[in-house]
């Protein structure tokens, strides 16, 4: 066991108030698991939160990074930590030292509205609860490499591992094996037809009737079919696979203790990748229950009800030129939470064409309760707002996209169009705001990588890509190619480019991947 798991017991003041807003909570209908709380400084603050909100990591530069960076904006004015809550069963939860009780009550409150959400919601159900044990093994792991094979050439590789943390398949642990093979494309092809020399397969017929029914472009059409599975069976892997980390540790040519690092850092990649695609939802579903417990429930003091107004208004205010993620997904919770309680959904509401009718709609259904633990349990930010982003919902939270006007050299609003916003911000939540990356062919040019960029019309940044394939040459240590496109100036289409790293250099040339 890590020693930090031996925690202080709470101030008995702090613990009545915990005692009462867990009882509230679970009377709400709130699922989660045990949680454990413990007052820390802000320098243990800074530190958990440098890693991530676990006390134990291997050693790595970027956590002193980190650390500094946090210690020095706390120590400037310019951001303070009032919680930290970790994924794990039982939950656990920091509360910063020296802090205000309402500060303390409403972190709580906030709290038990994360723990809910680790535990039901769908998207972290693969999510390993025990990952405090898991994380000091990896370091006492990685900490024995060092030892064995030096402290620089360990983190030199964790430095490149880090840097392509990004190339998974955020969607892998939700589907099982059985479903994941049946997925794969399976040639339809006869047999006979697959391989040099082999005849290719003609439909039945008198001969008289032979050219008619197997005709020219029939036998092109299998001629071609039949290259196309030949050139498949030699590719490797035979579709293209988007857990680019697995397909390294499973075929690039590493010592055993550089696949092992490899495999922990790909397995905390997965950890933490739910975090990012419910950050919405999971703090707007925190802020609107401390919201409740606080205001309807009887746990704000009146002497702290400027406190509170001041910490929440700060917490969920808008921010400038970028989404805040606690604003949107309290309103957006908030406009479910009504609109079902008035019955704001169905055929004969959205078939309404009177605006007054539709504004004053209230059937009394009362189901938004339900509503919002349903949304809680089976969405994450992508599908949330795809579903219930409304444009009434845009228009009152004022919502616009924005862009570069290169001839006033500013930023301006560029549309206020509801299809054009939430199509912007699904684009931006798409894969987590990630361009998507797969393995197409490990066998190009005879052992070579080769991968593919989906293209959606927004190109790829050198300031990326050219370290990534570097990057990538490190583990595969063989030339590395990436197929994109790019939009030239002045121009609608885009070309078809390869952009390729050799070992000590980039090139850039058209490429046809057909």
């Amino acid at each position: 066991m890590i020693e930090y798991l031996h925690v202080k017991a709470l101030p008995k003041e702090l613990a009545d108030w915990r005692d009462q807003i867990e009882e509230i909570a679970a009377d709400e209908g709130l699922d989660f698991f045990k949680t454990i709380f413990e007052v820390v400084s802000y320098d243990k603050m800074n530190e958990i939160a440098a890693y991530d909100g676990f006390p134990t990591r291997y050693p790595h530069w970027r956590f002193g990074m980190a650390y500094e960076q946090l210690a020095k904006s706390y120590a400037y004015g310019l951001s303070k930590i009032y919680e930290l809550v970790i994924n794990t069963d039982p939950c656990y939860a920091y509360l910063l030292e020296g802090n205000e009780l309402v500060d303390q009550k409403l972190v709580m409150a906030h709290v038990y509205g994360h723990c809910d959400f680790f535990k039901n919601n769908f998207w972290f159900s693969q999510t390993d609860r025990k990952m405090l044990d898991t994380l000091a093994n990896n370091a006492s792991r990685i900490r024995r490499y060092m030892d064995l094979y030096g402290y620089g050439a360990v983190e030199q590789f964790i430095d490149v591992c880090l840097s392509l943390d990004n190339l998974i398949d955020f969607h892998r642990p939700y589907r099982p094996t059985e479903r994941q093979q049946a997925l794969k494309p399976q040639s339809d092809l006869p047999d006979e037809l697959i391989g040099a020399g082999m005849e290719l397969p003609r439909l039945k017929a008198k001969e008289y009737m032979d050219e008619f029914v197997n005709t020219d472009s029939y036998l092109d059409e299998q001629r071609s079919r039949a290259d196309q599975a030949k050139k498949e069976q030699a590719r490797h892997p035979a579709s293209p696979e988007r857990d680019v980390l697995y397909f390294l540790m499973e075929n690039a040519n590493l010592t055993r203790w550089q696949r092992n690092v490899l495999e922990i850092i790909r397995a905390e990649a997965y950890y933490f990748a739910p975090q990012r695609m419910t950050k919405i939802m999971n703090e707007g579903w925190a802020c609107f229950w401390h919201t409740h417990i606080m205001t309807q429930r009887g746990i704000l003091d009146q002497s702290e009800v400027i406190d509170y107004a001041d910490r929440h208004s700060g917490t969920v205010a808008p921010h400038k030129g970028r989404i805040n993620p606690y604003r949107l997904g309290l309103e957006l919770f908030k406009d479910i939470f009504e609109r079902w309680n008035k019955g704001k959904f169905g055929r004969a509401y959205y078939e309404c064409d009177r605006l007054a009718q539709k504004e004053n709609w209230d059937t009394g259904a009362m189901q938004g309760k339900q509503k919002i633990f349903d949304v809680r349990r089976h969405h994450n930010d992508l599908t949330f707002l795809d579903e219930f982003l409304t444009p009434e919902f845009c228009a009152k939270q004022q919502l616009f996209t924005f862009e570069n006007n290169p001839r006033a050299r500013q930023w301006q609003i560029a549309s206020t169009e509801f299809k054009e916003v939430k199509s912007k911000m699904l684009s931006q939540l798409t894969n987590m705001g990630q361009p998507i990356i797969e393995v197409y062919d490990a066998n190009f040019n005879g052992g070579e990588l080769l991968l593919t960029h989906q293209f959606e019309g927004v190109a790829l940044d050198d300031t990326y890509t050219k370290p990534t394939l570097k990057n990538l040459y490190a583990i595969w240590k063989r030339p590395v190619h990436l197929f994109t496109y790019r939009k030239e100036k002045g121009r609608e289409d885009a070309k078809s480019i390869l952009i390729s790293y050799n070992g000590s250099s980039h090139e850039e040339k058209p490429f046809d991947l057909e």
